[in-house]
């Protein structure tokens, strides 16, 4: 498709519809149809979309789309072809705010929609996003630099290691802060693994995305943004943290501790869970609350622990009755030297891979049980099942989440490749709060839609 396509994208009764009342992408049209009247820009089309409609983005910034038949006219009443390329601005400074490091890996708070496929793509590299909310520099003196530009699923071990090294690197050059720009999708796998291989940091990562990109209404881009700034140059809490929305509602963000965070909805802005705990911290405007009472404080130092290594031949199984032995035969033949088990109710699979698992423990494959649950303890000497499974060399992670421990995994076989005991000791050994004494009372709350309790909760509070 030529870009240079005055109906791009647009095809069979659409275009016709545009070619009778000349009207072209990118005019602005005022709509006449058997639904009603709309006002808007003609946007281009995906080249995977129907025939049948046209694409309008109206004023308040949602687009539409009209079904040719109901169209009865089309009136121009302008054209302004859309620019989605944000200039890059020169941060301004100011010698009384602190500085912080913006590390940018790409993902949604970094994207724009490309109307020629209809994806959304990496396109704001992290000087922009000054261009597209200058109130970061009321907050703090911002620093960027593009590591990447992907989404976070092509995130990976080798992306690990340079951004762990980054991170340290800017500790040690005296930033006071240090945020990082993250697509949402893995990003609590990218929190897990900076929780471990940045240890014991002075000052606060703050991990933060968006779950709607910059050019839609609804984007959540900004106060993602402007929280995880404030935390990251303000904040009193030295750990690596996520900050994203809290409540569905514009009111604050939470700040997640690295290994105790969960992405929980494929498109809502408060889709991110602390699981098996609660947030470390409420974070509304230059207002941080905190939450719980064991977060590590800030620093004046500039020590650090950089440990950046990741052994990729780790592995995430999740058990489903019925999983044949076959399944763990073939990582260990393919050279898997650790498998993650996310396991049923305590911590059980059923007796026909235990031939297999028993072979993997013989053959020196580091195994671990985890909870499909997410929430609770992995307790192996219950039942017998569970008795049995230790025996044969799987050993239990507590309330380690899966995700987690499959990131600890490569990142322990990576910091000790030729010392077995040494990465037991490492994924058995609490370390950024990735295994807790206890879960909160409060922490595990259902609230599950058309009950009487949830109703009339929800008569007094949303009015």
């Amino acid at each position: 498709m030529s870009t240079s396509d005055p109906y791009r994208g647009y095809r069979g009764p659409s275009r016709a519809v545009m070619e009778r009342f000349g009207i072209t992408v990118w005019c602005e049209v005022r709509a006449h149809t058997t639904r009603g009247d709309f006002e808007g820009l003609v946007l281009p089309r995906s080249e995977t979309s129907d025939e049948l409609h046209l694409v309008l983005k109206l004023g308040s910034g949602y687009n539409i789309g009209l079904r040719h038949d109901t169209v009865t006219s089309l009136e121009r009443i302008g054209y302004r072809e859309a620019h989605y390329k944000i200039p890059e601005k020169a941060f301004p400074t100011d010698p009384a705010h602190p500085n912080v490091k913006l590390l940018g890996t790409g993902g949604t708070i970094a994207s724009r929609l490309d109307y020629r496929t209809g994806a959304v793509i990496p396109a704001f590299s992290p000087g922009e996003l000054y261009g597209s909310v200058p109130e970061l520099a009321d907050i703090c003196n911002l620093e960027t630099e593009k590591l990447f530009g992907v989404f976070s699923e092509n995130m990976g071990p080798e992306e690990y290691v340079i951004l762990a090294d980054k991170v340290g690197e800017a500790i040690r050059d005296g930033y006071d802060g240090v945020v990082i720009g993250h697509g949402t999708d893995t990003m609590h796998h990218t929190a897990a693994v900076l929780s471990y291989m940045v240890q014991r940091p002075p000052v606060p990562v703050i991990m933060v995305g968006s779950q709607r990109s910059s050019d839609r209404p609804s984007s959540d881009a900004a106060q993602n943004l402007l929280n995880a700034a404030w935390s990251a140059g303000h904040g009193p809490i030295a750990e690596v943290l996520v900050c994203m929305f809290g409540p569905t509602s514009d009111r604050y963000n939470l700040l997640h501790r690295g290994t105790r965070v969960r992405k929980m909805h494929s498109s809502y802005r408060s889709t991110f869970r602390t699981l098996g705990d609660i947030p470390v911290a409420m974070v509304d405007g230059p207002t941080i609350t905190p939450l719980k009472d064991d977060w590590q404080p800030r620093r004046d130092d500039r020590t650090v622990t950089v440990q950046a290594a990741f052994d990729d031949r780790v592995t995430l199984t999740y058990y489903y009755p019925g999983m044949q032995p076959d399944v763990i035969d073939a990582l260990v033949d393919c050279g898997y030297k650790g498998i993650v088990i996310a396991g049923t109710g305590l911590g059980h699979v059923n007796r026909l891979i235990y031939p297999a698992l028993d072979r993997a423990h013989k053959a020196g494959v580091q195994m671990y049980m985890t909870l499909q649950t997410l929430w609770g303890f992995v307790q192996m000497h219950v039942y017998e099942t569970g008795r049995e499974i230790l025996e044969l060399g799987v050993v239990p992670l507590g309330n380690m989440l899966p995700e987690v421990a499959y990131i600890k995994l490569g990142w322990a076989l990576g910091v000790h490749p030729d010392e077995p005991d040494a990465v037991r000791q490492l994924m058995t050994t609490p370390l950024a709060g990735d295994i807790t004494e206890r879960e909160p009372h409060d922490g595990y709350l259902v609230f599950q839609g058309g009950v009487p309790e949830i109703r009339e909760f929800l008569e007094k509070v949303w009015r």
